[in-house]
């Protein structure tokens, strides 16, 4: 299998940029092994779900990133979950933390989101955790649609835990509107849940029209150097989804 793309700014400005998306379950596992699959994936925007959120929770989302190489973006308690980090090749131009409509009886919901700099290019970025329930994840579906066209930006992308597989009702209505980085450039493994036993697809990568997919899907030991299986299975109860893209320079 060939290497997906290192990160790179192009002669016209345009660039490719890693993005892993992840859940990494209140960091209730080897934080080590987390930090190491993390650092294999040499990401330059990570999107986190189930990020630290109660005691001393910026303390320890830090602590992440800076064992990855990385800087805190945003999210994390404020935005009940859903976290970003991001290399020092991004420029931060704003964040925004938002908390979803709470469904009695359920976990409440939230996005990190920003929109940020990399070489010439301009780029919206969400991270979503979407509920147990189908009604909630469809109307919470429809609400991250919204906020990602809210950022104002010509090109986004938003990834995240779905808690859904392609074909289900909220999946089928944000690849509507967006493109499935793994459909449409498939690289590495596709299923995600469980570690020990993948057989589902339920964390994903969408990007708006425009922006080049040049992979995407779950590193393995054999398409990601330096990457051990171990880790994987030690580090969290998913499997990451690591993609390369191409974003066009802003006008």
């Amino acid at each position: 299998m060939e290497p997906l793309p290192n990160s790179r700014t192009e002669p016209d400005g345009s660039a490719v940029v890693r993005v892993l998306s992840y859940n990494i379950r209140s960091m209730q596992d080897d934080t080590d092994a987390l930090a190491r699959v993390v650092s294999a994936c040499a990401p330059d925007l990570v999107l986190l779900q189930e990020a630290p959120r109660f005691f001393r929770w910026r303390k320890k989302l830090a602590r992440l990133a800076s064992a990855s190489g990385l800087v805190v973006l945003s999210g994390g308690g404020t935005a009940a979950g859903p976290a970003l980090l991001c290399s020092l090749r991004a420029t931060v131009e704003r964040t925004e933390d938002v908390l979803l409509p709470l469904t009695p009886g359920h976990v409440r919901r939230g996005l990190a989101t920003a929109v940020v700099r990399l070489g010439g290019a301009r780029l919206g970025v969400i991270s979503c955790h979407l509920g147990l329930t189908a009604n909630e994840r469809y109307e919470h579906g429809g609400l991250l649609l919204d906020h990602l066209a809210a950022l104002g930006v010509e090109h986004a992308i938003a990834g995240g835990d779905l808690n859904e597989e392609p074909g289900g009702r909220t999946f089928s209505r944000l690849a509507a509107a967006l493109r499935d980085c793994r459909a449409a450039a498939p690289w590495g493994a596709g299923d995600t849940f469980t570690p020990a036993e993948p057989r589902k697809r339920i964390d994903a990568v969408f990007a708006t029209a425009g922006i080049e997919v040049l992979g995407c899907g779950v590193p393995t030991e054999d398409a990601l150097p330096g990457l051990s299986r171990a880790d994987l299975r030690a580090a969290t109860d998913h499997l990451p989804v690591l993609a390369a893209l191409r974003v066009p320079a802003a006008a």
